[in-house]
């Protein structure tokens, strides 16, 4: 039965739930606060780029973006190291040249906005929410100076981090709600192209300058910039507090980002212009109302950005609810209850991961055993195929869920920390009984996970 559908937020997982649903049929309608980002006049807003990867393709494929997208995404095919001493390393994300894609947050979403009006979606722009009555859908909206009611038949908050729906849903009974913010926040900065417009740094890659505390990270842009985002403490002996003036902060670069600083003409002005932001990650349950409203993406699970999986979070929310609809005939009951199983768990996850990234590349990423760790994962393998993917290769380059891969942690730690204690690995395996030896030791390890659930998500 076809119902009219009520989006809060035209942002990227709300665009794309509109698409999706308006193709099956359903009426759809969404109001956000911003104006139209597709006003020359308007500025996008929040422009970290996008990593794209295996999720976030599917989901696109679903809404018949996937070809238009391609052209206009570079593929970064692992990290490019920037260390304090000024060496750099390359570490690839795959083992067989798979990448991930940086693709621009304004141009996407306009792109999927522009396709849902196509589809017959209408947007109202300037339309803050206030409050949800969740009992009986009524939605409250700031616009033009007025207050304006309207009645939902079915409602999906996709509304961000701070979803006007979900602050509604922590005022009923029985709902568990947190957030956590770290202590850190994030500017961005800007790398320009060479005098021809060529790259200044290799093109196909995340590059990241790894200080321990802190940490920056740039992705390439079709025009040949980067964006560059500094990810550091607001307290402390080297954070955002410290930078008041000028000289401090051209005497942090000229002392951790030397190479970074040579090609950022507009340092300085980025520097006291552009916000520092915060990163939270956010929790609740239940993610839905009867068959009257659910939350999905940030809305529902908001996580921080490192491990690139935000976006590609939230379009697999799409995709999964989907293919509930299929298998569900449209009963929203069994729809909203069966999406709510599935992705809660996983989106419990994929914050826990992104967290442990933040880690990982701000620190890790420098130490030479964790380099040599990462490079015994690729060729485990190839080695073993079958047998062994490491936990990154799951979450960038398949559709395993989050949990099943957060799950395999402890067990590929061990599996890991076991080949190491032996010495050079890569020495070892030219020796047949060390080889006999690793057979043994990756089916023990392939044992251990294998009542894992390791089919697609979506």
């Amino acid at each position: 039965m076809s119902r009219h559908v009520t989006i809060l937020g035209a942002g990227l997982v709300g665009s794309l739930l509109s698409i999706i649903l308006r193709k099956r049929g359903h009426e759809v309608s969404i109001y956000e606060r911003r104006p139209d980002m597709r006003d020359a006049t308007i500025s996008a807003g929040k422009s970290i780029n996008l990593a794209m990867s295996a999720r976030g393709w599917k989901a696109l494929e679903l809404a018949g973006l996937k070809e238009e997208m391609e052209p206009i995404a570079i593929p970064m095919y692992g990290r490019y190291l920037h260390q304090a001493d000024g060496q750099t390393a390359f570490q690839p994300y795959g083992k067989n040249n798979e990448a991930i894609y940086s693709v621009s947050r304004g141009e996407l979403n306009k792109k999927l906005m522009t396709l849902a009006e196509q589809e017959g979606v209408n947007i109202h722009f300037e339309h803050r929410c206030t409050n949800v009555h969740v009992e009986n859908n009524h939605v409250h909206f700031h616009h033009d100076h007025k207050e304006k009611i309207v009645h939902a038949d079915l409602l999906f908050g996709a509304d961000g981090a701070f979803s006007a729906l979900r602050e509604s849903y922590t005022h009923m009974n029985r709902v568990n709600c947190q957030q956590m913010y770290l202590e850190y926040g994030y500017k961005e900065l800007c790398i320009l192209p060479g005098k021809n417009g060529e790259w200044v740094m290799e093109k196909n890659a995340l590059h990241i300058w790894p200080r321990g505390k802190y940490m920056m990270i740039a992705l390439p842009n079709t025009d040949g910039t980067f964006t560059c985002t500094l990810f550091m403490p607001f307290e402390g002996e080297v954070a955002f507090d410290k930078l008041n003036s000028r000289e401090d902060v051209t005497e942090l670069f000229d002392k951790q980002f030397a190479d970074a600083k040579a090609l950022m003409p507009g340092l300085l002005d980025d520097f006291f212009t552009n916000p520092t932001s915060s990163l939270i990650t956010t929790h609740i349950f239940p993610w839905h109302y009867k068959n009257k409203s659910a939350l999905i993406g940030d809305a529902a699970h908001a996580i921080v950005p490192f491990y690139g999986q935000g976006m590609n979070a939230g379009f697999e929310d799409v995709t999964v609810l989907s293919s509930l609809l299929d298998q569900h005939d449209e009963d929203w009951n069994a729809i909203l209850k069966a999406y709510e199983q599935k992705r809660k768990p996983n989106g419990d996850a994929v914050a826990q991961l992104a967290l442990l990234n933040f880690t990982e590349m701000r620190d890790k990423v420098a130490d030479p055993m964790f380099l040599e760790r990462k490079k015994i994962e690729k060729e485990l393998g190839k080695r073993y195929p079958e047998q062994f993917v490491s936990v990154y290769e799951m979450v960038s380059f398949s559709h395993t869920p989050y949990n099943t891969a957060m799950q395999c942690i402890q067990a590929q730690d061990k599996l890991l920390q076991r080949i190491m204690t032996e010495g050079d690995f890569f020495v070892n395996v030219e020796n047949g009984g060390f080889t006999e030896s690793l057979g043994k030791w990756v089916t023990e390890y392939n044992n251990a996970v294998q009542q894992l659930d390791f089919g697609n998500e979506a």
